[in-house]
């Protein structure tokens, strides 16, 4: 995508510093992979009558490093956890675990960390464990919890029924057997590494890990997550037809456009639509790497923004948008995610990442199918701006590199999964469409997302004024080769199929000042004011504060006092719609769900228009 990552607000946790009176002292032990000896103290730093603090503090005593932990105590029926920080907390009855989180989980020897909590009640901690061992600093378990077993495969899928199989789990100790997790929910444990689940229901979306238990009863991480889709059911009801259409949702509108999932449900799109892409994913040291955690499963939605009603509590494993998605899902089973990485800010990390195709689609594999939330993505979008060519920054690996990367994500990634690309749509003589080669890695790709937009705009800001996103040329066109219909055509000269390739469409518009000329053309003096940024400004703003007023090549346009915007409305995304048909392209895509009116007006014509 063309747009840069907007500023945003980041919310940092605020770790609360406990210091409360104090209590108890326990001996605690250590984590799973455990040194010879470990301690732990718990203290009550605060006591307010009705309420507590409670602080533990683990010691790494020694000389073998940690690299998990997990305590166990009870607390009598009246004292309970009500909140904690720097751990997960979790209880069944009066018996309560915390465990490390994903950042703290290490200790070297002699090294210390520690966690709180709030509470109720006036009980204190007793038959401390940690990983079954005694928390007396004598004796430390060894034992390790097992590995996470294969990624599940399906076969024998039925109306009712479906075959899981996967591979087993490591374990120092030996393993006992395994739950299969029915979309997070235990529905059988078996002692072999295969499972027919059974009674299900016809034409429904259903998700599938796997957990293994090791003799000492410990668990491990789940497995990767399989998709399966039951066969029968007849009418899947109303659904967005065959063709791909697609959209951005971006991570940062939760921020300044205040932008969420369940707004996919309100304004009516995630009934219209049938993938998303998640934008966006960072690509840093040659590794896909988180975008922005907090928004990404971190922050907490109440009720009222939840998809499903249901507000997050504190002690759940994944929040954010990640999680809403996951609710999406089950809303709307037809509708694929994929996980976006790169875009215009963070392109720059392809070129050091291509120095080692297939240990960069790895890290990115590992990411997508973390088992946190691979249950959520169905495949990875690659947005390389632009490979051997120049965007924000210049790459210059030669045109193999774009048809390499491709095949190395596939192979990875597999038949199951999506690969895609958003690729350049620049179709000028010797332009960024020649500078790698999209021919020949369509055979490793699902398919583009051709970038028909933002073509002209207002850096160049006296003009000449003109459409960002013109289907076709026309008498005047500033540049030759930047328009719909010629980046279409050269990339199926190059041998892309064209059900491979996705039209492009802005849900925004861009706009010059100073413009005294109505038709495309005319001098300026600069940007447009736009919300977030000069030049640039959202649908559902220009539908009322500049309505168009003329059309030119396939796109609308607007002259309202010295402002010149062109932007696409519904009529003329009905009428792109109509063309990419008659070119049998694979669909349509837009860029981005928050730009279009709260009813999904440009939803709706991308609907309707692909049929």
């Amino acid at each position: 995508m063309r747009f840069r990552l907007r500023s945003r607000h980041k919310v940092t946790a605020g770790l609360t510093t406990l210091l409360l009176p104090l209590a108890t002292l326990v001996a605690l032990a250590s984590p799973a992979e455990a040194a010879e000896s470990a301690t732990a103290t718990y203290t009550k730093t605060q006591d307010w009558g009705n309420g507590f603090e409670g602080k533990w503090t683990l010691k790494n005593t020694g000389t073998t490093t940690l690299n998990a932990w997990a305590v166990e105590w009870d607390f009598p029926a009246d004292t309970k956890v009500t909140s904690a920080w720097d751990a997960d907390v979790t209880s069944s009855g009066t018996h309560w675990t915390a465990k490390n989180k994903s950042w703290n989980g290490t200790l070297a020897p002699g090294a210390s960390v520690s966690f709180g909590f709030n509470g109720t009640g006036s009980g204190a901690p007793a038959n401390c464990k940690l990983n079954g061992g005694s928390c007396d600093g004598t004796s430390v378990p060894g034992d390790k919890p097992p590995s996470a077993p294969g990624t599940p495969t399906a076969s024998d899928i039925t109306n009712t029924s479906a075959k899981l199989s996967w591979t087993a789990a490591t374990d120092d100790k030996g393993i006992k057997n395994y739950d299969v997790l029915r979309d997070g929910a235990k529905v059988a444990t078996v002692t072999g590494t295969s499972y027919s689940d059974t009674g299900l229901t016809a034409g429904t979306d259903y998700s599938y890990t796997i957990q293994a238990r090791d003799t000492a009863d410990q668990t491990g991480p789940v497995s990767g997550a399989r998709a399966v889709r039951t066969t029968g059911g007849g009418d899947p009801g109303p659904g967005p037809g065959d063709k791909v259409k697609l959209g951005y949702f971006t991570n940062w509108g939760v921020y300044g456009r205040n932008y969420h999932v369940k707004n996919l449900v309100t304004s009516g799109s995630a009934a219209k639509i049938t993938h998303i892409n998640y934008a966006f994913g960072n690509v840093q040291g040659g590794k896909c790497t988180i975008g922005d955690a907090y928004a990404d499963y971190d922050k907490a939605y109440t009720a009222d923004q939840s998809v499903d009603g249901v507000a997050d509590t504190w002690d759940q494993p994944l929040r954010g948008n990640f999680n809403q998605l996951r609710k999406l899902k089950a809303k709307y089973p037809h509708i694929k995610v994929l996980w976006s990485f790169g875009g215009w800010t963070w392109s720059g990390g392809f070129t050091e990442a291509m120095k080692n195709p297939a240990a960069f689609a790895d890290s990115c594999y590992k990411l997508v199918e973390d088992p946190r939330w691979a249950d959520v993505f169905d495949g990875i979008d690659l947005d390389w701006e632009y490979p051997n060519a120049c965007g924000l920054s210049c790459d210059t690996s030669g045109p193999a590199v774009f048809k390499t990367m491709m095949q190395a994500f596939r192979t990875k990634f597999g038949a199951n999964n999506l690969v895609t690309a958003a690729i350049t749509a620049d179709a000028s003589s010797g332009g960024k469409i020649d500078s790698a080669d999209y021919g020949g890695a369509a055979q490793y790709s699902d398919w583009y997302n051709v970038m028909t937009y933002d073509f002209f705009g207002a850096w160049a800001k006296n003009g000449p004024t003109a459409p960002h996103s013109p289907l076709t040329s026309y008498p005047g066109i500033p540049q030759a080769g930047f328009n719909s219909a010629e980046a279409i055509a050269k990339l199926k000269a190059k041998g892309v199929p064209s059900a491979k390739l996705l039209l492009g469409i802005g849900f925004y518009g861009r706009g010059w000042t100073g413009v005294t000329q109505k038709e495309p053309g005319g001098t300026a003096t600069g940007p447009a004011a736009g919300t977030y940024e000069a030049g640039i400004e959202d649908y559902k703003v220009l539908k009322s504060k500049c309505p168009a007023n003329g059309t030119i090549a396939g796109t609308a346009y607007a002259h309202c006092g010295s402002d010149w915007w062109s932007y696409d409305t519904p009529a003329t995304v009905t009428s792109k719609m109509s063309w990419a048909k008659n070119q049998a392209l694979g669909g349509a895509f837009f860029w981005e769900f928050s730009g279009d009116s709260s009813n999904g007006e440009l939803v709706s014509a991308i609907n309707g228009g692909l049929g």
